[in-house]
Formats: structure tokens, sequence, C-alpha cells
């Protein structure tokens, strides 16, 4: 298999084919290439393709490194590695041994919208009023502790607040209502596995023993669970290549630990270390930048993205005198660019800190008849009619999920009403069985209800039954179908919405589960419905594929510094370069700060060719107009860090509407010193 094209570093990672490796790959400097190449490397030199497992963190990302090494060894055999993310691993690891932790085998995935049920049940038994607790709050608490391996008795002993000591309390009724309805979310995938190796070293040893080689993309992402998990696969045969760039952590807020590869040395002693620094995307002028401004982070593996380009227009730093003006601005800027040079709309994005950002700018694209994509927005599978055809299979799957059974009991209306269905759930409770089983004492007549309520009882146990014995023998697309017809869900679809516009939209979505169906279907060896809703929970936006949708279209993409990860663009407009905007207001400790640094780091090496800075002077609060100050990160990128700004924007109190100092004359300095000009007025 030649190397070409592989520079000293990238052929040092790919020729290091045992024990612990730690790849420092810099944003823009080939990483992916590196992974695929050193796993079509270990095949050639006779490792078995099945004793190789990668872990990444999308769905997107597998199918990607997936599909280059095949195209690398060209092989069409069954013998493939496993390239998985974290989560669908740890589906297939409890799918073998999740018994040991007294759950069955067959055990349900809740995603966010189950999940907030059970949690406002578990506050209703436990009399919390809905002011002092919500749903969505507890959840995100024990979204916390489990990202951090915290058992809901260590949760106990770890709060502090009154409010932490119920999300305790409730933490603990969660998990055990999901174990009767032998139910997990998805935090329980990583949690539990973590136990199940803690309790039974037989199943870590038989799961560990799968595999002789260990790849884990992204490795600066990895929150405490998964942390546990690798060390604990790969600590028998020490084969274990981690790939990552701790100066691209920005995921501190949903539990991952830049510490996990600031300590690898600590971890694996004896492990090679390659620094990836050649950049293959941006001009060196922006990389001048982006190294000046990370070298402000101390705690991090010392690196220097070198450019392959030389030379590219120095970045500008614009100071308009408020938002509106900022917007404008940037939509005159691309408007310019796209009439009078080769420029598409794709090329541009306009990068920001907040969700709130980017009205302004959508407002002045619409005015200038300039095409764009908001990446964001509501997920797939948040939409109704969605949520309604996987209940529906779900409860054709397992009919004891109670949480989708509930879903579609009168949807469509079948005359079972609200009271029926509160009388069927407090005698499932006081008899401690499952609701169906209520259902099927009703359908048997063994429990009296109204007539209206026993016929479409009757009815919807006769579809369950007919449906669950059909997918196991037949087509799965053709009986999803059928059961659509079956349930008039079109129809349903029709009298909500009204509006046919609505409704065909609507019906185009649940067409569009058909579509992942008929894909799972001809892609799998032995396809199962459970599989299918496996897979469908677990590829979230990914099944989706929104985003990439999006990004396909010719327009400009706006969207967060968060999502523009992985992302590249020829021209980059990073906006909202203030302080209380970035770094966040909310961000006062070095950690947070470091982070926000590694955010804004980011967002400057999304650029390829032209990058422009922005900070309105004056930005709105509650209807006036308040000075701002220009973002620390402002000076630290021109190399101006001791600028006296700096230190009023480091003090304690300081914030965007107490700075006294004059913002428009330092404003002006920091683009003089920059190369850049400012906004004419």
């Amino acid at each position: 298999m030649p190397f070409d094209g592989l520079n000293p570093a990238q052929l040092k990672a790919v020729q290091t084919l045992s024990g612990p490796l730690l790849v420092l790959a810099g944003a823009g400097t080939g990483k992916t290439r590196v992974v695929t190449y050193r796993i079509a490397n270990l095949i050639r030199h006779k490792t078995a393709p099945s004793r190789i497992l990668a872990v990444t963190f999308t769905n997107r990302a597998a199918a990607e490194m997936q599909e280059r090494i095949g195209g690398l060894l060209g092989r069409r055999g069954k013998d493939k590695p496993l390239v998985s993310t974290f989560h669908a691993y740890c589906v297939q690891i409890l799918r073998r041994q999740i018994q040991l932790l007294g759950f069955p085998p067959k055990f349900v995935i809740y995603d966010r919208g189950d999940q907030e049920s059970v949690a406002r049940s578990v506050l209703r038994e436990l009399r919390v009023p809905g002011e002092s607790l919500r749903p969505s709050d507890v959840l995100h608490q024990i979204g916390q502790w489990k990202t951090h391996a915290v058992s809901p008795r260590e949760a106990s002993a770890k709060a502090q607040t009154d409010q932490e000591h119920l999300a305790a309390m409730a933490f603990r009724r969660y998990q055990q209502t999901l174990k009767n309805r032998g139910a997990v979310d998805f935090d329980d995938l990583l949690l539990y596995t973590v136990e199940l190796f803690r309790k039974s070293p037989a199943a870590l040893e038989e799961e560990a023993g799968r595999f002789s080689h260990l790849l884990v993309d992204e490795y600066q992402d990895t929150n405490d669970s998964q942390y546990r998990i690798v060390k604990a696969l790969a600590s028998r045969h020490r084969n274990l290549c981690v790939v990552g760039d701790d100066d691209q952590s920005i995921y501190g807020w949903r539990g991952a630990e830049v510490q996990h590869i600031l300590g690898f040395q600590r971890d694996w002693p004896d492990a090679t270390v390659v620094r990836l620094e050649e950049n293959y995307r941006s001009t060196a002028e922006i990389l001048d930048m982006a190294n000046r401004l990370i070298a402000f982070n101390k705690k991090r593996h010392p690196k220097v993205l070198r450019a392959t380009r030389s030379g590219g227009q120095v970045p500008r730093i614009e100071q308009p005198k408020d938002e509106t003006a900022e917007a404008k601005a940037v939509v005159a800027d691309i408007s310019r660019l796209t009439r009078s040079h080769d420029w598409e709309h794709r090329d541009f994005a306009i990068l920001f800190r907040t969700n709130e950002q980017p009205r302004a700018f959508e407002t002045e694209l619409r005015k200038a008849d300039v095409p764009y994509v908001l990446i964001g927005g509501q997920s797939f599978f948040d939409r109704k009619e969605v949520r309604d055809v996987l209940a529906y299979l779900r409860v054709v799957a397992s009919p004891d999920d109670e949480i989708s059974l509930l879903r579609i009991i009168n949807t469509p209306p079948r005359g079972i009403g609200s009271k029926t269905v509160e009388r069927l759930l407090a005698e499932a409770v006081r008899r401690g069985v499952p609701v169906w089983e209520m259902l099927q004492q009703v359908e048997q007549g063994k429990l009296a209800v109204g007539d209206a309520a026993r016929r479409g009882v009757a009815g919807l146990c006769s579809l369950v039954n007919h449906f669950r014995t059909q997918m196991k023998r037949e087509d799965l697309v053709g009986s999803a179908r059928q059961l659509l017809t079956e349930i008039d869900y079109e129809g349903e679809l029709r009298r909500l919405y009204p509006q046919s516009n609505e409704s065909e939209a609507r019906w185009a979505a649940v067409e569009e589960v058909i579509n992942a169906l008929g894909a799972f279907q001809s892609q799998s060896q032995r396809p199962t419905l459970a599989g299918f809703l496996d897979e469908m929970t677990l590829g979230g936006d990914d099944f989706d594929n929104k985003r990439e949708k999006q990004l396909k279209r010719n327009a400009v993409v706006l969207l967060t510094l968060h999502s523009a990860k992985g992302l590249e663009f020829p021209h980059v407009y990073m906006v909202g370069m203030e302080e209380g905007l970035l770094p966040h207001h909310r961000s006062e400790e070095s950690e947070t700060i470091d982070e926000e640094r590694r955010l804004c780091y980011v967002g400057v090496t999304r650029a390829q060719e032209r990058l422009t800075l922005s900070m309105a002077l004056t930005r709105m609060k509650w209807g006036r107009p308040k000075e701002t100050l220009p973002s620390r990160f402002l000076f630290e990128l021109i190399g101006k860090a001791d600028n006296p700004l700096i230190l009023a924007a480091k003090a304690p109190g300081t914030t965007p509407s107490s700075g006294k100092t004059g913002r428009k004359s330092t404003g002006a300095e920091a683009t003089r010193q920059s190369g850049g000009r400012r906004t004419k007025r």
C-alpha cells in the first residue's frame, strides 16, 4: 500500500503499529487520512480486520472512516474493522451482557421525550412543585452525574444544595423506573457499560478480548465514562491509538474532559507521541493569528500550526457602531464578493457565539435577497409525526414500552378517552403489571370499560399482535407501510393540519422514516425491527442529515462556533467579538476562559482564504444601546495582549455595560495593529 502524499509526521503515526500512541492532530492537518491509513496498514501487516475497533463520536464520522478504509483496501469481504460511535458500540456490549445487571437483553432505549415523561412522573411521585424543579432541570443534573460516572447513591453524597438533593432523590427513582420498564437512556449506555466492567471481570475480559487494536478519534471530547471504557478495553493488549487536539476541546459543558488527552502520557508512560502540525487548510496569515491566540492557554500540548500555503490576506477587524451595522457590513461584503468574483454563496460562513445573534444577519440577508441556511433548529426526531410513527414501531417491537404505548393508545382517535387511560394506569400500578397487560385484560373481558373504549382497546391489541408476528416474518418496509394504512395516519394528518402544504410536509417526514427503514433493511445482513429502532435512537441528527443537506445548498451558512467544528469555508466572519459574548459572560474561571479561547481558536481555523473579525461598538440591552468592551481575544490575536483594555476586561465585575474606558479609540488602535480597516460610517 503506497504512502505517497503523507508528510513525515503522518507517516510516523501510520507506521507505529503497536503500543500506546498519541496523535496530536492540529486543525486541518489531515487527521482522518492518518487514522484510515493506519487501520489499512494494520491489516496489511496481518492484523485481522475483525480484531480492529475504531471509535468516534458521530455516525457520519464512522461512515466516512469505514468508506475510506474500504477504498484503501479495495476489499468486498465480510471481515471488516468495526467502526462505531461510543454509544452504538456500548449497545452491542449491553445486548450481550446487560442481563448481568438485571436488565432484559431486549431493553428499550428511551429518547429525550421518553426521559421527560419519566422525570415528570417521578417529580409528581416526590410531590415536588413544578416551580422548584422542572423535568428538564432534573434531566440536566442527572446527565451531568452520568457523564462523570456518578451513581444515584454517589449523587446523594455529592449533593450540596436543596435542589441537588431533590435531583438525587429523583435520580434514584428515575433509574428504578427505567429498570422496571426494561429501558435505558442514552447516557445509561455508557454508565452501564462502566458498571458492567466494574462488576464483572469475566464480562470485561470477554469484551476486551474481541479486539487487539483500539483507535479512538476526537479523544479530547471523551467524558469520564468514555475514558474509563477505553482504558478498560485497552489495558490488556495496550495497542491503543488516540487521535485528537487539546486545542479544540470545546465541549466541557457536556462533560468532555480535556485532561484525558493532556494526561495521556501519565496513563500510558511508554506512549509514542506524534504531532501533526502541517496545516493544509488555511493561509499563513490566518494561522499566525491562531497560533498567537492559543499560546495563551498554558495547559496544553505545545504545538505550532505551519501553513503549507504561504501568504494570504491579513485578517481584518471591523468595528461597526452597533449590531445592525455589523450585519449590514457583513452582508454588503458578501454581496460585493459574489458579484465581482468567482465566489458562490456557499463559500461564506458567519460564526457567532450565542443563538440570539443571527437575528440581525437573517434580516439583512433577506433584505439583500441573499440565500442562507441557519444550522440548527428543530430536530427531525422532535417532530410529532415522526415520534408517533416511531412510537407505533416501538410498541410493535416491545408492547411493554409504556411511554410509546401511552403516546399512540388513542392516536389516531379510537375511542379510548383520557379517563379510561387514567383508570388503566391506576390499575396497572395497583397490580404491579405493565399497562399492556391491562389492555389485554380489557380485550378478554376481564376488566370492564365503556363500549367505545373496549372496541378501541380490542382493535389496538389486534393491530399490535398482528404486526408483531408479521414483522418477524415479512418485509419490514412493506409491513410498516401497511401499518400506516391500517391506522390511516395520512388521514389523521389531514384532519389535524387542514392546510394541504403542512399536511403534505408532515407526511413527507413520515415517508422519510420509511426511507430510513428501507436503507437499514438493505444494508443489514439480518434486519430486525429492534435493530432499526436502536439505530434511530442512536442516529439522532445524523439520521436527519439536516446539516449535511443544508451545507450542500448554495447559500451563506450561519452557525454557532460549537457547530462549526469539523467544517471549513473560504470566507469566515466571526461576529460579536466582545466581552460577554466571546468569552461568554458565564465564563469567569480560568479553565472556562481557556475553553472559550479554544472556541475562538476553532472559529479562526475554519477559515481557508479570508477571515474577518467584527465587534459592535454598542449593542442593544433591553431596548437600549450599551457600550461594549472588545474581546480580550482580539488583542491576543493581534499580539497586543498587554493593552490596558485586557486588564479592564479581566477585572472582577466588569461587564460590557459597565466598562468606562472609551471604546472607539481603543478599537481603532486594535484595527490598525491588525492591518485591518474600520467600517466606514
